[in-house]
């Protein structure tokens, strides 16, 4: 890894196929090497180890039970895994033994001057999406989508938008010309969210941004790709 993002240290690293978070925790360890700020998305699913499934199935449990999907690989090693090398200590908070070795050598109970947020993914109705009433869950989304930096808006916003590290969300586009200056102002923002199913009046915010300003028709995507799985 450190042969294609050495002379990159804003890199981010896809893994999608993460399973125990080892280039997570190898994008930590560079990053501590040499000062860089590297982000890493790491994917990975639940699977339960069929010896395991088969000794959950005769005790009762099933697929999204608590006590079988505490053993899947993600709540079982991943997320511990990458926890544990943040902060240097076991789940029962005990300092980890040993020293990292090679380039650089350290004691593991260290840990790293990184974060990590843990999410998630499920499946949104397109109703629920185009009517804004499942705002809150794709709202990590559209943070990664800008950089996964600074504040998160978690919620839509009261007086109908909200700018905050790298991007921006309008949901009354009657406040417009607001939320037009203030993106202009903050000077870091590189996304802005526009709610609306009116092209036009998407065209026309649009207008407004500056030219370093994405801007991104919110839901449509999301709706498009629904359509065209069902064949629409």
């Amino acid at each position: 890894m450190r042969f294609f993002v050495v002379r990159k240290p804003e890199a981010t690293i896809l893994d999608f196929f993460s399973g125990s978070g080892t280039t997570a925790h190898a994008v930590m360890r560079l990053n501590r090497q040499d000062g860089g700020r590297r982000q890493c998305i790491s994917v990975t699913n639940n699977e339960v180890a069929a010896d395991e499934q088969a000794a959950l199935r005769k005790a009762g449990f099933r697929p999204g039970d608590a006590d079988w999907e505490k053993w899947g690989i993600c709540d079982y090693i991943t997320k511990p895994r990458i926890a544990a090398a943040i902060t240097g200590k076991t789940l029962e908070g005990k300092n980890i033994e040993g020293d990292y070795k090679f380039t650089d050598e350290f004691p593991i109970s260290e840990g790293f001057k990184e974060n990590a947020e843990f999410f998630t993914l499920t499946y949104e109705t397109p109703v629920a999406v185009s009517h804004n009433r499942a705002f809150a869950r794709i709202a990590p989304l559209l943070w990664m989508r800008a950089g996964s930096q600074g504040r998160r808006i978690s919620e839509p916003p009261p007086r109908g938008w909200d700018v905050v590290d790298t991007y921006g969300l309008l949901t009354d586009l009657d406040k417009a010309v607001a939320f037009a200056k203030a993106v202009e102002a903050k000077g870091s923002i590189r996304i802005a969210y526009i709610v609306t199913d009116d092209d036009r009046r998407f065209q026309s915010v649009a207008r407004r941004l500056h030219h370093s300003v994405e801007p991104v028709r919110l839901y449509e995507s999301y709706l498009m790709n629904f359509r065209f799985s069902m064949g629409r």
